[in-house]
């Protein structure tokens, strides 16, 4: 059975290198932008990961943070969740070298995400 923990957490911003510099010079995030991605992701000490969502980002929605659950089967997560009156809101997406996401409506329109990593 799958341990859905959370994996990531997403920030929105329409700058994402101010953004980065906010978050490590007040919280001491470690803050870097992935080239191939052009993302700009962000860790802390405790191990919580994340990233800066900028408006070009599917997922951007100002104001609204969105929390990622890691999972070991995309297709199956989102069969229980629309089988328990969920809605699929982005199908499963490639993240090259990365893994796979999917975002989801729960029955009270909170969206999360869910995220497959690649296995190395």
């Amino acid at each position: 059975m799958t341990n859905f923990t959370i994996s990531h957490v997403e920030i929105p911003t329409t700058n994402p290198g101010a953004a980065g510099t906010f978050y490590h010079d007040v919280f001491g995030w470690k803050v870097q932008t992935n080239q191939e991605h052009n993302y700009t992701i962000f860790e802390g000490e405790d191990g919580l990961r994340g990233g800066f969502a900028a408006p070009t980002e599917p997922t951007y929605q100002e104001g609204k943070l969105l929390i990622y659950l890691t999972t070991d089967n995309i297709e199956a997560t989102l069969e229980a969740i629309e089988a328990h009156g969920g809605k699929t809101v982005l199908p499963k997406t490639e993240i090259p070298h990365v893994g796979w996401w999917a975002v989801f409506a729960d029955p009270a329109g909170n969206h999360l995400g869910i995220f497959l990593p690649n296995r190395k």
